[in-house]
């Protein structure tokens, strides 16, 4: 009897001090990094992302409250449907607790729908589109890196200030496009310039001939390119063997990366500014986690987009070891309730509408001569703080901050 009884004591004292990783779900943590492996994006993110991820995975030790890190990875073709077929089937089928991604603006906002729907977490280090944390916001998206409202209030605002004061969008045709071009048309109008008109021209397009012609004839001081990867590489490319730059017009990269940079080389890309919230050699953290992914990577130092996927996944990892659980609601709580020091972005924070805030940087590449070596392309221009390089909590739209208040 006394022995049951000291058993039944036993089982309870256990249960009181059982471990966290009682709560956790299906006997795993799992991580889906759902990306563009082949297409225009690739560099930006990609395989390079993967990396990112199994790094950051490897940094945290591999288990969280006793279980398991698991990795799946998906290639969205930058698709809408694709990507919102996937995250339905890792969240459902496959017991994903956490996505990352998603390529382009479009297939991220529709994970964000499932992520939504299913209320599951979603952490977005890919798109650029301020509506994110917007019109379209929800309680379990965290937009990670950038949005078309920090580039806008980084690179517009610089170009403007510096006198380019009529612009000319060439603008890539669709979701992603249309904000950033958008956020940066408010800018130039606020602080005095004039928009004299706009070509949207197809995504992942080769020959982009006819929409340089109309930007030419439009004599604007300014053509804002509001695309990215390979469409911003072959839409400055081709800038240049049609003389637009030699003949007085000026190109603004409004959303560029350091692989573009790498594409281009330095001979075309000098005096580019653009607005990155990440550069390698910025300061010693970020120096040692990029030279460690070039040791996995071919070579290559990270984009933006590949530093945030390592932060988001350590970030996630963290708040699930806190919280005790990977329960998406107590995870994203933990989550919103902690400020840090973020390895690659500094000092962070997420807001309630699910913007991640960090500083941004506004940078201008080199010129060959003034480049000490391979992946030396940048020099800072400014540090621009986390307030003012994002918009503010109450002008997105964003429903849950506009029922709170």
């Amino acid at each position: 009897m006394k022995r049951s009884v000291l058993s039944a004591l036993a089982c309870v004292l256990s249960a009181l001090g059982a471990p966290a990783w009682a709560q956790v779900s299906d006997d795993s943590v799992k991580i889906g990094v759902a990306t563009d492996m082949a297409s225009l994006y690739a560099d930006i993110n990609g395989p390079g992302a993967v990396v990112a991820t199994e790094m950051a995975i490897a940094d945290f030790g591999g288990t969280v409250l006793g279980k398991k890190i698991e990795l799946v990875t998906g290639d969205i073709q930058n698709k809408a449907d694709v990507a919102a077929s996937l995250a339905s089937r890792w969240y459902d089928a496959e017991h994903v607790d956490m996505i990352m991604g998603a390529g382009a603006s479009s297939s991220s906002i529709a994970i964000q729908g499932v992520a939504g729907e299913k209320k599951k977490i979603f952490l977005a280090p890919d798109p650029a589109s301020s509506d994110i944390t917007g019109k379209l916001c929800n309680p379990y998206t965290v937009h990670w890196v950038y949005d078309t409202s920090a580039l806008a209030n980084g690179t517009g605002s610089a170009v403007v200030k510096s006198g380019g004061k009529t612009w000319f969008f060439l603008t890539a045709d669709y979701a992603f496009g249309y904000a950033l071009q958008r956020d940066v048309a408010t800018v130039v109008t606020k602080a005095g310039g004039t928009v004299l008109g706009e070509v949207r021209h197809p995504i992942n397009t080769s020959d982009f001939s006819s929409f340089l012609l109309q930007a030419q004839a439009s004599k604007a001081q300014i053509i804002g390119l509001a695309n990215a990867g390979g469409d911003t590489i072959n839409s400055i490319k081709q800038a240049s063997e049609f003389g637009i730059v030699k003949g007085g017009q000026k190109l603004a990269g409004l959303l560029v990366f350091v692989s573009d940079v790498h594409s281009l080389t330095l001979e075309r890309a000098q005096g580019l500014r653009l607005t990155e919230a990440f550069y390698w050699d910025l300061n010693d953290k970020t120096r040692a986690f990029s030279k460690r992914f070039a040791e996995k990577f071919k070579g290559r130092m990270p984009t933006m987009v590949q530093a945030g996927f390592y932060s988001a996944t350590l970030a996630y990892l963290n708040a699930v070891k806190a919280a005790g659980t990977d329960d998406a609601d107590k995870v994203m709580a933990q989550m919103k309730s902690t400020k840090w020091d973020d390895p690659v972005f500094g000092k962070s924070w997420i807001r309630p509408d699910g913007r991640n805030m960090h500083d941004m940087y506004l940078f201008e590449v080199k010129t060959p001569a003034e480049s000490k070596g391979p992946w030396d392309y940048y020099k800072l221009l400014a540090t621009i703080p986390a307030e003012e390089a994002f918009r503010p909590m109450d002008q997105g739209g964003c429903p849950m901050v506009a029922k709170k208040n």
